[in-house]
């Protein structure tokens, strides 16, 4: 693995995974995995299809613990912790099946997001403010925006709520390249705002556009970390885990 990249970012850790083991069964997915991301940093972690990337996320909010190792947040360890508990101390996933209500409308989504949170996060105004293109669907059902507002609202539901770590599963598949530029500059107002996200994409370019730094993970094990330069320069790199 190459050596950790610095990161001004990182002048803390925030959510710190340490070797943890995750199965399927008897399936052994994950394999000691390891990563640091600092308050208020954007990491990336890459790789192709299949080699673990969703099951970190889902191994860090609770979904799929893991077996052995640690995940902490601020020092407090969320293994054996419970989905409900870690939702409530800060830590939330938007995963890649976005997961909002379709018959609810896009102002419902965000109301109902809101009222049920422990405690309060953005406010709806604020999340109008760097959302204008949910301000203009409010009244439409989640079943009659497009697959980019869908997304964005997703994000949304998150943000009103008190999150401290923001766990992105694939936030731009299937989307148009216009919309790809919109939810990029989403994470970065996320960054701005000084929230921590953990961002797994299969879209190469758009991570590197937005993440500080970058894992790549392969048959369950990191096999990189360092910054998005590195990515982008190292061909071999490139070919050895990300391209098909």
């Amino acid at each position: 693995m190459s050596a950790p990249a610095a990161s001004p970012a990182a002048t803390q850790t925030r959510l710190r995974v340490e070797n943890i083991n995750t199965y399927y069964g008897d399936s052994h997915v994950l394999r000691d995995v390891s990563l640091r991301i600092g308050a208020g940093e954007t990491v990336a972690l890459l790789g192709r299809n299949g080699v673990g990337k969703t099951t970190t996320l889902k191994s860090i909010v609770g979904w799929q613990p893991p077996r052995t190792g640690s995940v902490t947040l601020d020092g407090k360890e969320l293994v054996g912790c419970g989905m409900m508990a870690i939702a409530r101390m800060g830590v939330s996933l938007v995963p890649e099946e976005r997961r909002i209500f379709t018959n609810l409308t896009v102002a419902e989504n965000l109301r109902l997001a809101q009222v049920t949170a422990q405690k309060p996060g953005w406010t709806l105004d604020h999340v109008y403010e760097k959302f204008p293109r949910l301000r203009e669907r409010l009244t439409h059902k989640g079943d009659e925006i497009s697959g980019g507002e869908k997304q964005m609202l997703a994000i949304a539901r998150a943000l009103v709520q008190d999150v401290k770590v923001l766990l992105l599963d694939e936030p731009t598949e299937g989307l148009a390249p216009l919309i790809v530029r919109e939810v990029e500059n989403v994470i970065r107002e996320i960054k701005a705002a000084g929230i921590t996200t953990l961002l797994v994409e299969q879209n190469l370019f758009s991570a590197l556009a937005v993440a500080d730094r970058c894992y790549i993970i392969d048959q369950g094990e990191i096999k990189f970390e360092g910054t998005p330069d590195q990515v982008r320069n190292d061909e071999d790199l490139r070919r050895r885990y990300l391209f098909v």
